[in-house]
């Protein structure tokens, strides 16, 4: 009999976990990724806010699995999955045959019908999102320290991120704090100290999946920072020259998305029901409906959890599905008797605004404040890959912390004064 051949699409933490999961099954394992790199989501948007550097969150895939024979890791991209003849294939011709397929291919920003804003309100998924952020803000001070129109210069000055999750939190406390407390003395012709970080949030409070207490003291230590918070008012419209917010226009020439994610299209190749988001609704082992042989994973799936409500689409929920689909396979292969149905443990909450505040939402145990900052830290930075980007990531927040200085404030694409608007 030939090897038993699975075929796992997306190198993020869910597909990662899966593979690790599977060292020593004795199958044959394919990785496909659009990138060859894995990366570390949760401190993308420190990449965004000059505070960490690319390398310092991401490793390339194939280092990862340099010593595992067992794994081939591909850079494609899959275009459709044929279930009736169990083949993936794609985008560069290739078709590759599979015994079991897990697709984890994660998720990208939704503009609510509004795709044409895209180019002026990018969101945070990859790196290059991080990087096209980065050097939009950046070149934004250096284009106002140029400006001789007062109103253009203002436009300059305010920065507008729409979604008040903790990816958009986070956003507006380091662009405040970059702008109050690191910028001020290195300019001469503006005051960075005079600019303006609105965070516009359609619902009732900011950090809506948080206890309404830490969601309070969240919205204090963004206004504490200096950050303008609009609730209960959606965006309507977004240009080049700025945002409309219900019955008010906000002249911002940078913009930022975080207010929605959809599923990858893993619906639409399997042709099996989604949810509103996109994402595949899976059977409680996390297979595709009617599909034993294909399992869906992480931002890519909708799993419910015991009390009816959705499985969030964070790291260690897919940590946790890849872990358990590796488990599932295994015990197929031996004949042992299938696990129990997927049920997710959630281990908290966490949010950081600026460079010295959190909140952390355990349950019963809630924690805020500096204490919390410093749990946040330390749980990032255990889930680091390698010793390297551990100290490297624990020395820069060391630095921030003492001296107020980012350490990665490089714009280095050959754009640079090129940019768009």
């Amino acid at each position: 009999m030939s090897e038993h051949h699975v075929v796992v699409v997306g190198g993020g933490f869910g597909g990662l976990q899966l593979v690790n999961g599977l060292k020593g099954a004795g199958v044959k394992i394919t990785l496909v990724d659009r990138r060859n790199h894995h990366l570390f989501q949760p401190l993308l948007y420190q990449v965004a806010t000059t505070i960490l550097s690319t390398s310092e969150i991401a490793w390339p895939i194939r280092r990862l699995y340099a010593d595992r024979p067992d794994v081939t890791v591909l850079l494609g991209e899959v275009t459709d999955v044929d279930s009736g003849a169990k083949t993936v294939s794609l985008r560069n011709g290739i078709t590759l045959g599979y015994d079991t397929l897990v697709l984890a291919t994660g998720a990208t920003h939704a503009y609510f019908g509004h795709d044409e804003w895209e180019p002026v309100a990018p969101g945070l998924k990859t790196l290059e999102d991080a990087t096209t952020i980065r050097r939009r803000v950046l070149l934004a001070f250096e284009k106002a320290e140029m400006e001789v129109s007062p109103a253009v210069r203002d436009a300059l000055l305010t920065f507008t991120i729409v979604g008040a999750g903790p990816t958009g939190v986070e956003l507006a406390g380091i662009i405040a704090e970059l702008a109050h407390f690191t910028l001020p003395d290195e300019f001469r012709n503006i005051d960075t100290r005079k600019t303006r970080v609105v965070l516009v949030e359609a619902g009732p409070r900011v950090l809506p999946t948080f206890a309404e207490e830490l969601s309070a003291y969240a919205q204090k230590a963004l206004e504490k920072l200096g950050v303008e918070v609009l609730l209960g008012k959606p965006v309507t419209e977004c240009g080049a020259d700025g945002v409309q917010i219900g019955e008010t226009f906000v002249p911002s020439r940078t913009i930022v998305w975080a207010a929605g994610v959809t599923a990858s299209p893993a619906a639409r190749w399997l042709n099996v029901p989604a949810d509103r988001a996109g994402r595949v609704v899976v059977e409680q082992d996390l297979s595709a409906p009617g599909l034993p042989d294909v399992f869906v994973i992480g931002d890519t799936a909708s799993v419910m959890r015991e009390d009816g409500k959705p499985v969030p689409g964070i790291a260690p929920a897919a940590k946790q599905q890849g872990g358990y689909v590796a488990k599932v396979i295994r015990a197929r292969l031996s004949g042992k008797p299938a696990p129990a149905p997927f049920k997710y443990w959630h281990q908290g909450s966490l949010a950081t605004i600026g460079k010295s505040a959190a909140i952390i939402d355990f349950g019963r145990i809630k924690l805020k404040g500096w204490i919390a900052w410093w749990i946040w830290g330390l749980a990032h930075i255990y889930f680091l890959i390698g010793t390297r980007s551990r100290f490297s990531v624990a020395w820069n927040w060391l630095w921030i912390y003492l001296s107020g200085q980012h350490s990665a404030r490089l714009i280095t694409q050959r754009e640079t004064m090129r940019e768009e608007g």
